[in-house]
């Protein structure tokens, strides 16, 4: 652009799903309709203590807080550790933010960090990591385990249950990376969103004290709302961990003006205290998972890692993108694996956010095709 302007998305990779277009037109033309299981989007209602919640504070006639309400706080730390077995920590620890996906592509240029900078990811995964590193303008590293890093990093990403392959990191391993982000000198957040769905392992947080043995020191676990209770059009999540880092991110969202509205703080606050409308929502995904998978090994899919979260992991050892034509060609949409890895993949991630009803249209359409 004229007059030595920069452009600050040049830099950036194209959208993963702008690149699927074609495949999702193709799939919208099976006589049975689309069946989109490409994105993670929930499908089901928000809970009506939720919307009854956001409701009854919608009066909000001034400026909300950054830092959210007391209550707010006292409850999220009341959750990390009733839940997730964190020590007891004050609320200068605690940060809600304008959903995770917020976090994760601001937290790199939040923590100041720059050209000198190295910012850790996970060799295969969700796009936003090497996003934020980029708009930051920091170097990217991937590494699936902390004997790859070479180099001093300082940010570290990892992703339990992981998106996209469903992975769960164990106690050791998470310990592992604790104890590379300590002699690194490095933030390590944990991306936490998907915790509450796990199939065939027990995910872990980064603040139990299994794992960080009471001291937060350089951790950030990061959680949101979207994927728990069905709240992704909030934009809810949260960050605990260290406070000398969550402190100075507070100043920075102070001056930056990223506050969560009033109304969607007091959802929030009503949703982390009701632990029931989490366990039926399991219970739906597990349903559509019990119906779904089944049906991808019978058409001859393998399915790899999927521990945990909202997808299946899948492959058939041919290109992801001929595995995306011919699934389209059955109605059916994936996200091709060449979203989370750098070059090609011959794996696709396979949603189980769609209704029960689609899911078991897809299951009918590869049984009928095998």
């Amino acid at each position: 652009m004229g007059g030595g302007r920069r452009v600050v998305s040049a830099g950036l990779p194209t959208f993963p799903w702008d690149t699927i277009e074609a495949a999702k037109e193709r799939a919208a033309a099976h006589p049975g309709g689309l069946v989109d299981l490409s994105v993670g989007t929930p499908v089901d209602p928000t809970p009506r203590i939720v919307r009854d919640a956001l409701a009854e504070a919608s009066n909000a006639h001034g400026y909300p807080q950054v830092w959210g309400t007391p209550a707010l706080r006292q409850v999220i730390l009341d959750h990390m550790t009733r839940r997730w077995g964190a020590p007891a920590l004050d609320e200068r620890s605690v940060l809600p933010v304008i959903g995770s996906k917020e976090l994760v592509a601001w937290l790199p240029t939040q923590l100041g960090l720059g050209p000198d900078s190295l910012v850790v990811i996970p060799a295969c995964a969700y796009p936003t990591y090497r996003v934020g590193a980029l708009l930051a303008g920091a170097r990217v590293q991937e590494a699936e385990s902390p004997d790859d890093v070479d180099g001093v990093p300082s940010l570290i990403w990892i992703n339990s249950p992981s998106n996209p392959t469903g992975r769960i990191l164990s106690v050791g391993q998470m310990r592992e990376w604790v104890d590379l982000a300590r002699r690194s000198g490095a933030v390590l957040a944990s991306d936490e969103c998907y915790g509450e769905f796990a199939w065939e392992a027990e995910p872990v947080s980064v603040l139990d004290t299994r794992v960080c043995d009471g001291d937060v020191t350089g951790l950030l676990a990061c959680l949101s709302m979207s994927k728990r209770s069905n709240m992704a059009g909030y934009r809810a999540g949260f960050v605990v961990g260290d406070p000398a880092i969550t402190s100075e991110m507070l100043t920075v969202r102070k001056h930056s003006g990223m506050m969560m509205p009033a109304p969607v703080a007091e959802a929030m606050r009503v949703a982390l205290q009701d632990p029931a409308h989490v366990a039926e929502q399991r219970e739906r995904y597990r349903r559509r998972r019990d119906v779904l998978r089944p049906a991808l090994e019978r058409a001859g899919f393998r399915i790899d890692h999927s521990e945990g979260s909202l997808y299946l992991w899948a492959t058939r050892g041919e290109d992801c993108r001929r595995t995306l034509d011919e699934l389209a060609e059955l109605g059916i949409l994936c996200s091709p694996g060449d979203f989370y890895v750098e070059g090609s993949s011959d794996h696709v991630r396979i949603g189980l956010t769609a209704s029960d009803e689609r899911i078991r249209a897809a299951a009918d359409r590869l049984d009928a095709a095998h």
